[in-house]
């Protein structure tokens, strides 16, 4: 198992651009269209097969010319994630250690609740105010350039020279920050392709903590000293992030576990910068410059953030993805929680060894990204229960050549409105109804409810008429319509909402996994079947109508 087995490892791909199966491309209003010179011209002994590669590599060549295209693809893929164990030489966080009284802990809420983290730190004004003197601080001179261009009116002209700068800055600032930076690279409807890139490239590996404090940590969650209890601990963490570390260790039964342990201090850290950035997102809405609902987008976030905060929720997240996919993909393991040495801050899961699979020189990588696919097409389509943080670090070729999910501390349920409208919205694609995708597309959440959709329909319909070119909905090139979607967004009434940001970039991740070994893989291929047998099968009676 990699090292970083519970915390993840943002490993690139290695992805090369995406095969364009259409003969002209749309990404959004700003986009132009783009006609590719085909295969004619070659030579009559040319065989189809050869005049086929030859117009892909002609067609992803220009699609390559397009850069911002070029740099959204690549994030969908997660191209640009850090692929650190540890925190880069100088790296150090600062969190509100110092800050604590007896009953911090008792007092906070263990869920998000913003109105109990603001009636807690309301009382605590001297805490408040020596945590905003740390991040000014840190990030005094990104916050002045930020109000700066909120002054002059050019915050979207300077967002890549600001995504740089927080970049540079925000491992330091804590969990929280790291956390949120990333949740925002994968919104195209936010950000732009180029400051995406940036906030990629952000690593959520720090400094490992004093380990007598792990071990001490372990005592007070468990009940007993850490060698009462495991046979076995590595000396030193393998891997450490922002929220905790961890060892591998064995049990006195002989069986090799990965023990992770938090962080001190971090649920204070994390409340505390909630309730800053939530004061700050209040006084944003005076300005009629910032557009984005900052404090709806901060409620979104934290509240899936603060899953992330208990481990007896990882581990429970855990049992049952294994669970559903059992009977199904029984190719997918998961490790295995030991639920009697779980707590809230300490986590205690089988060791898995194995590879990460987007490193793996295996002749069955293709095989088991293909089985990846159909496993979150299942998670998407039919359990509703969806893994939120797919990166290549997460994703692992275990010695038998089965594929390994890791680190479910970040999970995402889909509804059945959004289940069974995506599985409609298919339907009305191969149709070409695009009237009724529009409409689906509100029901998705894409589009907000009273939009106009007069508009919109014909930049949709365009995107799709030119997605279906060459062969219909089995040759759909996946990415390409993701990014065309997601440019839409810049002019547009039209968002890409968190669930599809994550299918997106679970899918993306892949892809690009597989056009490693094979640059002609065609991720709907492989996908179509199943799709097919969701549409035809499912006892629905909304989806037999």
């Amino acid at each position: 198992m990699p090292m970083a087995h519970l915390l993840g490892k943002h490993a690139p791909p290695g992805a090369c651009m995406q095969s364009c199966q259409s003969s002209s491309r749309l990404a959004g209003c700003r986009r132009p269209f783009r006609q590719v010179a085909g295969a004619a011209a070659a030579p009559p002994t040319t065989s189809v097969s050869h005049m086929s590669a030859n117009m892909k590599q002609k067609m992803r060549s220009s699609m390559e010319e397009n850069e911002q295209l070029k740099v959204l693809m690549a994030g969908f893929r997660g191209s640009n994630l850090d692929a650190s164990d540890f925190a880069s030489a100088g790296v150090r966080m600062q969190l509100v250690t110092d800050l604590q009284d007896q009953d911090l802990g008792a007092a906070l809420p263990l869920t998000y609740d913003p109105d109990a983290i603001n009636r807690y730190w309301n009382t605590r004004p001297t805490a408040v105010i020596t945590r905003i003197t740390q991040l000014l601080t840190i990030a005094g001179t990104f916050i002045g350039g930020l109000v700066s261009d909120l002054i002059a009116g050019c915050l979207k002209e300077n967002e890549v020279k600001r995504a740089i700068e927080l970049r540079d800055i925000v491992t330091s600032l804590g969990p929280a920050y790291i956390k949120l930076g990333q949740a925002l690279s994968i919104r195209p409807d936010i950000l732009s392709p180029a400051a995406m890139n940036e906030l990629q490239k952000l690593c959520d590996k720090v400094p490992s903590f004093d380990n007598t404090v792990a071990m001490q940590v372990i005592n007070d969650e468990l009940g007993a000293p850490w060698y009462e209890i495991y046979a076995d601990l590595t000396p030193e963490p393998i891997a450490a992030a922002s929220l905790g570390q961890v060892y591998k260790g064995r049990m006195k039964t002989g069986e090799e576990v990965a023990v992770k342990v938090q962080r001190p201090g971090v649920l204070e850290t994390v409340t505390v910068d909630l309730y800053i950035i939530r004061k700050l997102g209040l006084m944003l809405k005076r300005f009629p410059q910032v557009t984005t609902d900052v404090v709806a987008l901060l409620d979104e976030w934290a509240a899936r953030f603060f899953d992330e905060l208990d481990y007896v929720k990882e581990g429970q997240n855990a049992t049952l993805f294994a669970q559903q996919m059992a009977e199904d993909l029984p190719q997918v393991v998961v490790p295995k929680t030991y639920s009697q040495l779980t707590s809230r801050r300490v986590l205690t899961v089988s060791w898995l060894e194995g590879e990460k699979l987007s490193q793996s020189k295996a002749d069955d990588v293709g095989d088991l990204v293909n089985i990846g696919v159909i496993c979150y097409l299942k998670q998407l389509l039919d359990t509703g229960f969806f893994h939120a943080d797919p990166h290549p670090g997460n994703l692992i070729r275990t010695p038998d050549g089965r594929l390994a999910v890791l680190d479910f501390g970040l999970v995402t349920e889909v509804d059945d409105e959004i289940k069974y409208g995506m599985i409609e919205a298919i339907s009305h694609l191969i149709h070409r109804d695009y009237e009724a995708i529009v409409q689906d597309f509100v029901t998705l959440q894409f589009i907000p409810p009273g939009t106009n959709l007069k508009p919109i329909l014909p930049v949709l319909a365009k995107v799709f008429d030119q997605a279906l070119e060459g062969g219909g909905a089995k040759n759909i090139n996946f990415q390409e319509l993701a990014s065309d979607l997601a440019q839409i967004t810049f002019d547009y009434p039209f968002r890409i909402p968190p669930y599809f940001a994550l299918i997106i970039r679970a899918i993306g991740v892949l892809e690009g996994i597989a056009l490693v070994g094979d640059p002609e893989f065609a991720l709907v291929d492989e996908a179509y079947p199943y799709i097919a047998k969701r549409l035809l099968t499912d006892n629905s009676p909304r989806l037999q109508v």
